[in-house]
């Protein structure tokens, strides 16, 4: 396998990751106007980001090992409960 071909293997396998984080963050943020009260998150967009991204990357990974390839629905179903979830911590969604 060239270069090229792992690179492009190893960004297709995070992507999902990737845009399921930077979504999840953006929307998070217009519809906590909506349904939460006014008050600030505990760290920036940035860190959100990543730290959702970091999530969804072990979620992958753990699913790649548990099924033996990747692109199962059930991963990306663990996935997002995984991003919500993560998302729930974050805003400290337990003392509302």
């Amino acid at each position: 396998m060239t270069a090229y071909l792992l690179a492009d293997h190893l960004l297709n396998f995070v992507a999902p990751a990737a845009c399921m984080s930077l979504l999840l963050m953006l929307l998070a943020r217009v519809f906590k106007r909506f349904l939460m009260p006014k008050t600030h998150a505990a760290q920036s967009i940035y860190a959100q980001a990543a730290i959702i991204f970091i999530a969804n990357f072990a979620v992958l990974a753990a699913g790649l090992v548990i099924f033996g390839n990747d692109g199962k629905m059930a991963t990306y179903a663990a996935m997002v409960i995984g991003s919500a979830l993560c998302q729930w911590a974050l805003w400290r969604g337990w003392a509302k």
